[in-house]
């Protein structure tokens, strides 16, 4: 049970930290620097509602989501209910893992022209930032797989416990 408990641990800590990853540069784009964009930040709604939405807000859910992969992590995580904890990791591990696979799969089907890029994001998807993809989507890959996985191992955890003792007589 003790292995369980730290791959439920480590899990937890991947996931945590790649939430944070996620966060941050969504605060400092909030603030108008543009590094690692993954595309024209220039040409980037600069909207206040675009703004406080789509950078501000994503980075604030990101570090709650980073507080939830901690909850796999940290000894108060096992005082929460144990469908309070598994069912949204489920949910998010699962969202978050088709999210960043099926970008992959995309870019594969255009690099060998099974698709082609919509007139709207051609020329987003020829900026030499667009290269920034890999590592966001790959993000979420290794968030929703670690988030998965934290998942899993704390199910295995939970269920030992609420075993009950066998009887030896």
């Amino acid at each position: 049970m003790e292995k369980n408990r730290s791959r439920a641990r480590m899990a937890g800590y991947i996931a945590g930290v790649a939430s944070l990853m996620y966060a941050l540069p969504h605060f400092w784009w909030g603030l108008g620097i543009g590094l690692a964009f993954p595309g024209d930040f220039e040409g980037a709604p600069g909207e206040f509602w675009s703004v406080l939405i789509g950078y501000w807000g994503m980075g604030v859910l990101a570090v709650i989501g980073a507080l939830f992969a901690l909850a796999f992590a940290m000894p108060w995580g096992e005082r929460l209910p144990k469908l309070l904890l598994l069912i949204p990791a489920w949910i998010g591990s699962a969202g978050l893992t088709l999210w960043g696979f099926s970008y992959f799969v995309l870019k594969f089907q255009l690099a060998i022209g099974r698709v082609q890029s919509a007139p709207a994001f051609a020329v987003q998807d020829a900026s030499p930032m667009a290269e920034w993809g890999y590592f966001w989507y790959g993000l979420f890959l290794v968030w929703g797989i670690s988030l998965g996985t934290a998942a899993l191992y704390t199910a295995k955890i939970r269920k030992k416990k609420s075993e009950p003792a066998p009887v030896t007589g």
